[in-house]
């Protein structure tokens, strides 16, 4: 409807339950169909001449490689971890494709164009660390951390016993695995299965021993029968429902726990009983009226919340880890950023308006875009000029050139560094010296110490089509040597001479590269921008921490030469003892530093709205 007329769309995942809420696309009857899929069907009838495919796979797969990207236009990124984001924004520069990123977070979302060597890339600014995921067996059958037991509370048998019903994951994981992990993935479904007959009994009063029982007695039983897994593991506890209710407290009522402390034992024990029965009545009532009817865990709703704060410290205390306040235990389950189909739609929106300017060669009218969300602005969309590529940026700071390849089975290394000398002096001189470096990712293969893989084929060092490599000069030079990254490709045509593979070899892609602008001479200063707060590529911070530094609590306060403090600190206390020392004395203090959970957003009080890059 917008004027593409060839679309592909790749993406690895099926479409579950929690999907349904984020789009317009999918439906229930589309759940466990591959994402990629649905949706070109779904555009397909929008438009009935669009030529619209998909391909159900990892974008990081070899077959993606620099060719395949090159055969587009224009990339559009809505992916959801940084590990593919950064993979596709290489990939894009070394196919000198044109990419639109884009992210959101509840009511937050953004939308920028990537142009090498013409707009910043996504590696120019740092990223905040991603949410971590955690495997269904550490969930289900190994805790070592408070965050495991509270995923297992709410996502699991929160879950299983209010929510909605849905096919088991497992069914779909256990597919996928064999050996142990299977046996483990088998027996923790017939773990869900027992869950979910003993919700008949919702209602009486007998519900919430029978629970307990199953998942603090017979449940961690199981498991402690498993020798092996805690060979080197500290084995759990079983939790006994009628030694506990021995000391059960009769008249016990939820507000007698301070919510600021970790529970004992017994007060989560008495809470998980309370919390069970006053869900299942609401559950029971909701089911009179509608037999579908099911909870959803809200950290505002306060029997939610008691259920998985008394749960998951009733299962920290079975595996021996530390308990957890109420409070505590509701900012973590809370961390969780809920996506909102409106939010998507409008970012979705300005992906296609920022696509429609590259695709019609007007770069300079494309804007980051920013949807931003406040009590003071209720809801808007404010913009902010491209920004230049960082001169410091590991990433698109480089030369990308293609290396195509006849035969990487018969090609060595060695033959790849004497192709490379023989264009010294030419049109296509890398100007990397005798003292040249090859490297693969944290992988060292060759420099002028350490040739001990020139002997090997490229295919026994893994560089086969759509792997990268960076080659880089290591002696010291008056003027800076942009490093080179070869994408590695089959070759178009085949070789005059089969029997050379030196003269098999080409490098394409010099015409591309961009002019890169030269590196500012102040080292605390990064494109004549203020750099504070931010690291550089050794992890040091950037504010160079003199004699006549002041220190506060711990922190390192600099005068910069505007007569700014400058403070280096990374913690949450840190910080906030700063904060109180610099409000005593009458000092107004800019934060840019990244707590841990937080993110950086948008504010009414600076001249132009920005944010860091959302993540969705």
């Amino acid at each position: 409807m917008s004027g593409f007329g060839h679309i592909k769309a790749v993406d690895l995942d099926t479409i579950d339950l929690s999907n349904l809420n984020r789009q317009f696309l999918f439906q229930r009857a589309h759940i466990k169909k591959p994402k990629a899929q649905v949706a070109t069907q779904a555009i397909r009838r929008f438009n009935h001449g669009l030529d619209a495919s998909f391909e159900q796979a990892n974008i990081k797969q070899p077959e993606f490689d620099v060719d395949w990207f090159s055969q587009f236009d224009l990339v559009f990124n809505a992916l959801d971890n940084l590990d593919a984001r950064r993979h596709v924004n290489s990939m894009c520069l070394a196919a000198h494709v044109p990419l639109v990123e884009s992210g959101t977070a509840g009511y937050l979302g953004q939308v920028t164009v990537i142009s090498g060597g013409k707009t910043e890339c996504f590696e120019c600014q740092p990223k905040p660390a991603e949410r971590k995921t955690y495997p269904v067996c550490t969930i289900r059958s190994t805790p070592t951390a408070p965050i495991h037991c509270i995923v297992w509370a709410k996502d699991y048998l929160f879950a299983q016993l209010f929510g909605e019903k849905v096919p088991d994951e497992l069914d779909a994981a256990a597919n996928g695995e064999e050996g142990e992990d299977m046996e483990e993935l088998r027996l923790l479904r017939e773990e869900s299965r027992a869950l979910a007959k003993l919700t008949d009994a919702m209602g009486s009063s007998e519900f919430a021993g029978l629970i307990f029982t199953k998942v603090f007695d017979n449940d961690i039983a199981r498991l402690l029968s498993m020798k092996d897994m805690w060979r080197h593991r500290q084995p759990p506890r079983v939790l006994s429902f009628d030694q506990l209710e021995i000391t059960n407290d009769a008249a016990f009522g939820p507000s007698s726990i301070d919510d600021h402390a970790p529970m004992t034992l017994e007060q989560a024990f008495a809470l998980f009983k309370h919390s069970v029965d006053m869900l299942a009545q609401r559950l029971v009532g909701a089911r009179a009226k509608d037999a579908a009817a099911f909870l959803t865990f809200d950290k505002d709703d306060e029997d939610t919340l008691r259920f998985v704060a008394a749960a998951a410290n009733l299962r920290s205390y079975a595996f021996g880890i530390d308990p957890k306040s109420i409070f505590t235990i509701k900012a973590m389950a809370g961390n969780i950023i809920p996506a909102i189909s409106t939010t998507n739609a409008i970012v979705a929106g300005m992906m296609v308006v920022q696509g429609t300017l590259v695709l019609s060669g007007r770069l300079a009218e494309c804007h980051t875009a920013y949807l931003s969300y406040s009590s003071k602005r209720p809801r808007s969309i404010v913009k902010d000029t491209l920004a230049l590529p960082s001169t410091r940026c590991a990433v698109c700071r480089r030369r990308y050139l293609t290396l195509r390849v006849a035969d990487c089975t018969k090609t060595t290394l060695g033959d790849v560094v004497s192709y490379i000398n023989s264009l010294d002096g030419t049109e296509s001189d890398l100007n990397l010296g005798e003292e040249m470096s090859i490297v693969e990712g944290s992988r060292i293969l060759y420099d002028y110490d350490y040739d001990d893989n020139l002997s090997m084929s490229l295919e026994k060092l893994g560089l086969v089509p759509g792997r990268m490599v960076t080659l880089s000069r290591d002696d010291e030079t008056e003027c800076e040597v942009v490093p080179v990254i070869l994408s590695i490709a089959k070759a178009r045509i085949e070789p005059k001479d089969p029997g050379n593979p030196v003269a098999s070899l080409s490098i394409e892609g010099f015409e591309q590269i961009p002019e890169f602008a030269p590196v500012p001479a102040s080292d605390n200063k990064e494109d004549g921008a203020d750099n504070r707060g931010k690291s550089n590529e050794s992890g040091d911070n950037d504010v160079e921490k003199d004699a006549t530094a002041e220190t506060i609590e711990g922190a390192v306060l600099s005068v910069a030469d505007d007569g700014a403090f400058i403070i280096d600190d990374d913690s949450v206390d840190g910080i906030q003892s700063i904060s109180d020392e610099l409000s005593k004395r009458k000092i107004d203090a800019v934060s840019s530093t990244s707590l841990p959970d937080a993110k950086r957003r948008a504010t009414d009080d600076s001249e132009t709205d920005k944010t860091v890059e959302i993540i969705d």
